[in-house]
């Protein structure tokens, strides 16, 4: 007699599609001399990024387009990692040689633009890449996980089918760039602590130099 086939869980895509469009948008509302993309080819992006996850969804998550997904997800992550390091280069470089062509109140908003999007980018790809993707994760396919969160060993309140979610690795991504360092969740794998340690550098630069440097002019 036959198993009876176990239907594949696949992760709600709305809240990544959410984000993505978040962090599309910062870019597209940050002065032009601080953008690296233009205004329309950002909402193509958001486009580009938002069809393979509306893909996974109405096929029942596919092979061939949760590879698609996770292939773009990465690209969008260094196209808008990129920007931020380049944005925030440009902004340091503004302070130390013209300091006078960029005011106290575009350097803070433009700071916490860069500080939303470092925290936005890095909780997608924390997402993308734990135990083999989403998919993975709640189907048990996945390989070993990268973070270690607290509901693995927590008491029976919590199922024991319980798997991370995106808005689990959105707050592993805010409490990293608030924090600088692992709060809830503990990296497990090499990868991990590297990518926890860039996303904890990015914000240290942008809370420390930029935004304090912003502060420090306005109240003048």
């Amino acid at each position: 007699m036959k198993k009876p086939v176990q239907e594949r869980r696949i992760e709600p895509r709305w809240p990544v599609v959410l984000t993505v469009l978040a962090v599309v948008c910062l870019l597209a509302v940050l002065p032009g001399r601080v953008r690296l993309l233009p205004i329309w080819l950002s909402y193509i992006v958001a486009v580009g990024v938002s069809v393979p996850m509306a893909a996974v969804t109405l096929t029942a998550a596919k092979e061939r387009w949760l590879r698609i997904e996770r292939v773009i997800t990465l690209l969008f992550f260094v196209v808008a990692g990129v920007g931020t390091l380049m944005g925030l280069g440009y902004l340091i470089h503004s302070m130390v040689r013209r300091s006078e062509e960029i005011g106290g109140l575009q350097l803070l908003t433009s700071s916490i633009a860069f500080w939303v999007i470092n925290v936005l980018i890095f909780s997608l790809l924390y997402w993308q890449i734990d135990r083999g993707g989403p998919e993975a994760r709640l189907n048990n396919a996945g390989t070993n996980p990268d973070w270690l969160f607290p509901q693995a060993g927590a008491p029976k309140d919590v199922p024991r089918d319980w798997r991370p979610m995106f808005v689990d690795y959105l707050f592993l991504g805010f409490t990293t760039a608030t924090a600088f360092s692992p709060t809830d969740a503990l990296p497990l794998t090499s990868r991990a602590k590297m990518l926890m340690m860039c996303e904890s550098t990015i914000s240290l630069v942008t809370i420390v130099i930029v935004a304090s440097r912003a502060i420090n002019i306005l109240g003048r």
